[in-house]
Parts: structure tokens; sequence; C-alpha cells
């Protein structure tokens, strides 16, 4: 039997709603660690079926950094006003202007990056790699990673979250699509520094 000590220690942890935290827990026989997965496996499916719904309402969220030198404007967009004016979707645009603040993401997903760029950057890459004379079928995997990596880390989405470093800004919003229910996603932003 599970304690609602136990759904409320997950619920601290997850966000999710008692009723999710409870199946979760008696799914992985009262671990914590196994429910939180469990979670995350079934947020994902949710995100999945919610992925191509339309997105016409939002709210854009802004974020001011304490020396006045940055400033950041996110608009993310879900499927209705009723969570558009939700406190903790309003929450969300203003962690993820403070995550753009801190992190000056370039893009916000691969889709947005022209192929000339991602080719440039392959080919400054293979040249670094040449010099370490490693095997060909060697070098083309350490191109790939380091690749990889670049575009990581300039694109919104695929950043480690500022707030929470062991999760992306994708894996956030996937959180985000599972507890309210609908698809969001980040549609703009624009990041404003002095200097």
């Amino acid at each position: 039997m599970i304690s609602a000590q136990e759904v409320k220690k997950l619920r601290e942890r997850t966000g999710a709603s008692m009723i999710q935290c409870k199946n979760a827990l008696e799914e992985s026989q009262g671990d914590i660690e196994k429910a939180i997965v469990i979670m995350q496996k079934s947020g994902s499916k949710i995100a999945d079926k919610k992925c191509g719904r339309n997105t016409s309402e939002g709210y854009i969220g802004s974020y001011i950094h304490s020396n006045g030198k940055v400033g950041v404007l996110v608009e993310i967009a879900c499927e209705t006003d009723f969570v558009a004016k939700n406190e903790e979707f309003r929450e969300l645009a203003h962690d993820l202007a403070m995550h753009v603040a801190a992190n000056n993401p370039k893009y916000i997903d691969y889709k947005e990056i022209n192929l000339e760029e991602i080719d440039g950057k392959k080919k400054e890459l293979e040249e670094d790699v040449k010099k370490e004379n490693k095997p060909a079928n060697i070098a083309e995997k350490i191109v790939e990673g380091k690749v990889k990596k670049y575009f990581d880390e300039i694109c919104f989405v695929n950043q480690m979250f500022v707030k929470n470093p062991d999760i992306t800004v994708e894996q956030l919003l996937t959180q985000k699509i599972a507890k309210l229910g609908e698809n969001i996603n980040i549609s703009k932003f624009t990041r404003f520094e002095i200097g």
C-alpha cells in the first residue's frame, strides 16, 4: 500500500497530480526513482500525441537581468486561452526567458539552421580532426559527435535547462505538455544585451 507521504514526496519532485504520482508509485511498487522514470515515459507518450495539435494561443514571457543590461522576450504557444492564463504556463514562459538570458541560444531547434551553416561547421571540424591522424571511420564519428554537440549548445530546446541542468529545455516542455494536457511550443525569442 502506497502512503500519502510517498505520494506527497513524489509530487514535490515532479509537480505531477496526486493521481499520476499514486499510479506511478503503485506501478513501481513504491520505488520513487522508478516512478519518476515511469512518469517521464508516460509524459513523452502524451506529448507525442499532442505534438501535431494547433497552438493558436499563448503568452509572452519576459526577463530582465538584475544589472539591467540583458533583457529577453519569449513567446510560447499553447492550444487554449485557459492554459495561456494558467499561472504555471506563465511561470514557464518566464523561466524560458531567464534561460535565454543565461544561455544565449541562437536557434529554437535544428529546423531553423540552414544546411550551409551545418556543412561549414562540419568542414571546419573535419580539418581539426584530420590533424589527429585518426582512422577515417573513427574520424567521421568524432566529427559527427562534435557537430551535434556544437548545435546542441546553440539550439534552445537542446540546451540543458538553466534551473535544472539534469534535463533539456525540450524535456521540460514535454513535462509541461503532459501536466497541462496541451501542445506547447516555443514560437520565438528575442534577447537584448547592452554593450
